[in-house]
């Protein structure tokens, strides 16, 4: 798998990262092992997964598979804080004391000194921003972090947070913004895929097959094991209207004629999006993340990208 610098940083990940959202949850060690060793066979690195993932059990699941003899040097580890649970309620909390104490227990999971990337997870207006990105320095300077970055913020903050870090010498910059991006929903390049790139961020897309509704598993009805037929519906609802269903009907057309599956097609549009460094793919299964590995050889026709740029227009 190709390589790729994170934004302006000397961080090389591969052009697809894997995403651990399921793990320890949905998807159990039987089937993570699978899908690690199907990804770094490929030549994947880019790992990512979160705090709260899985209640802690993703970080945990990740920590003894790597413990289990995989290289670190073989990986790019990546995870993420500012989102917790309290009293049963779900809370977004990026004070300096909570994201480096959730850091903490992050390494701890992992069975590691520190991680490649760390990421706030959110953005909360309950802290002031200049002591998010405090936390952000802290973790660099001890060596806890060697990059770190953004998630799910807006434009101009990711702008006014990446310059804060550029103000002064000895701050950390900020290097990756990882936001959702796909064919169904175009939002970023708006505001925040410019921003990025003008301040030098890579972008690593979440859920660029649309919650799956890309793959076209949901033309003719809700697969029984798919997030639709789950407590999770409503979030894949909301992308299952009429005009969603013409561009799923589009990136049909375009895999029927080049022989390919719908979330190749789908998966190469925003993998090679201006900005963007590794679209971030989840899988339940093995063979799921197995069919999604195999865009690495493949690169969709410029007339196809300016068609499917067209048919998506209003998703911008």
């Amino acid at each position: 798998m190709q390589q790729r610098s994170l934004g302006r940083s000397g961080l090389l990940v591969s052009r697809l990262g894997l995403g651990l959202m399921t793990w320890g949850n949905q998807t159990d060690e039987h089937e993570a092992r699978e899908q690690l060793t199907a990804f770094l066979d490929a030549g994947g690195t880019l790992l990512d997964t979160a705090h709260t993932y899985a209640g802690g059990a993703s970080e945990e699941l990740l920590g003894k598979l790597l413990a289990g003899g995989v290289p670190r040097s073989d990986v790019v580890l990546a995870t993420k804080a500012g989102v917790g649970t309290r009293r049963g309620a779900r809370v977004m909390d990026t004070s300096r004391g909570y994201l480096l104490s959730c850091l903490d227990l992050s390494l701890k999971r992992l069975g590691v000194d520190s991680v490649d990337l760390w990421q706030v997870h959110v953005w909360s207006d309950g802290t002031p921003v200049e002591e998010t990105l405090s936390a952000l320095d802290t973790a660099v300077s001890t060596g806890r972090a060697a990059y770190v970055g953004v998630s799910n913020w807006s434009g101009w903050r990711t702008a006014q947070a990446a310059t804060w870090q550029r103000a002064v010498p000895g701050r950390a910059p900020l290097v990756s913004t990882q936001v959702e991006y796909s064919l169904l929903n175009r939002g970023i390049e708006h505001e925040v895929a410019p921003a990025s790139i003008e301040l030098g961020l890579g972008i690593l897309p979440w859920s660029p097959l649309g919650r799956g509704v890309l793959t076209g598993k949901y033309r003719t009805g809700t697969p029984a094991d798919s997030r639709g037929a789950s407590d999770m519906s409503q979030w894949v609802d909301s992308y299952r209207d009429e005009s969603s269903s013409a561009i799923v009907e589009a990136v049909v057309k375009a895999a029927d004629g080049l022989g390919w599956k719908p979330l190749e097609v789908a998966l190469a549009w925003v993998r090679d999006q201006p900005g963007v460094t590794a679209p971030i793919v989840g899988a339940r299964t093995s063979a799921q993340l197995r069919q999604a590995l195999a865009v690495e050889d493949k690169t969709l026709p410029p007339e196809l990208m300016d068609a499917l740029d067209d048919v998506s227009a209003e998703r911008r």
